[in-house]
C-alpha cells in the first residue's frame, strides 16, 4: 500500500474509535477506549483487506481513501467548489448531536483499477483492460459478506463478550451499504441490484437484531 493509502485507513481507524468509544467517555470509562480503538482497528482492516483480495482474484488494484464529496444535493448545480472531508464531517457531528447513540460510520472508499497485465492475462494484448461494474460490485460486497461473517463468529461465543465487537462490525456494514456517491454501497448497487439487495436485506436484520437484544 502507498503511504497515503495508509495515512487515509489509520485516520479512518482514529474516526472509528471516536465513533464507537465516544458514549464510553462521556461516561467516562477510559478504559474501553481501549476496546473501541481494538475494535476499530480489527474492523477497518478486515473491511479494507477483504476488498483488496478479491480486487487480487480480478487482477485489479484498489486504493483507499477518506470519504470525500462535492455534492450537496440533487442537482449537478449543488455541488461545493471542492470535495468535503463527509467521511470525517458526518460521522464525528452525527456522533456529537446523538451523544453516540448513532454510530454513524461511511468512512472510506475506494479508487479501482485494473493492472496492466490484465488485459493480456484474460483477453489478449489490445483487449479492453478496465473492470466492470460487475467487478466493483463484487469488491465492494466483499467487505460487508467479511464483517457479517466477523459479527457471526462474535455472537458465537458470548463467554469472551465480544457483542460490542459484532455490533460495531455490523453497524460498520450497514453504513456502507448505503447507495450514495463512491461508499461501498454505491459500487455494489450500481453494479448488481440483486447483490445489493440482499446484502442490504441481511445486513439490516442484522441490524435490527442487534439494536433489540440491548
Amino acid at each position: 500500500m502507498k503511504p497515503r493509502e495508509i495515512s487515509h485507513i489509520a485516520l479512518a481507524v482514529v474516526l472509528l474509535t471516536l465513533v464507537a468509544g465516544l458514549q464510553f467517555a462521556i461516561k467516562s470509562q477510559w478504559n474501553q477506549l481501549i476496546y473501541a480503538f481494538a475494535f476499530s482497528t480489527i474492523i477497518i482492516v478486515v473491511a479494507v483487506m477483504s476488498k483488496k483480495f478479491v480486487a487480487y482474484l480480478l487482477d485489479a488494484d484498489i486504493e483507499h481513501e477518506i470519504w470525500h464529496t462535492s455534492a450537496y444535493g440533487l442537482k449537478k448545480s449543488q455541488h461545493f467548489k471542492k470535495p468535503v472531508p463527509a467521511g470525517l464531517i458526518i460521522p464525528l457531528l452525527i456522533s456529537i448531536v446523538t451523544l453516540g447513540q448513532v454510530k454513524f460510520s461511511a468512512l472510506l472508499t475506494y479508487e479501482a483499477r485494473a493492472l496492466k497485465y490484465r488485459s493480456s492475462k484474460r483477453f489478449g494484448f489490445y483487449s479492453f483492460k478496465e473492470i466492470t461494474d460487475w467487478h466493483h460490485a463484487l469488491i465492494g460486497g466483499a467487505s460487508t459478506i467479511a464483517l457479517l461473517i466477523l459479527a457471526s463468529f462474535a455472537y458465537l461465543f458470548p463467554q469472551i463478550n465480544l457483542e460490542y465487537f459484532a455490533k460495531l462490525s455490523v453497524y460498520y456494514a450497514f453504513w456502507n451499504l448505503l447507495p450514495l456517491s463512491k461508499l461501498d454501497g454505491a459500487q455494489i448497487f450500481f453494479g448488481s441490484r440483486i447483490l445489493w439487495s440482499v446484502l442490504a436485506t441481511i445486513t439490516s436484520v442484522a441490524v435490527i437484531l442487534s439494536i433489540i437484544t440491548v
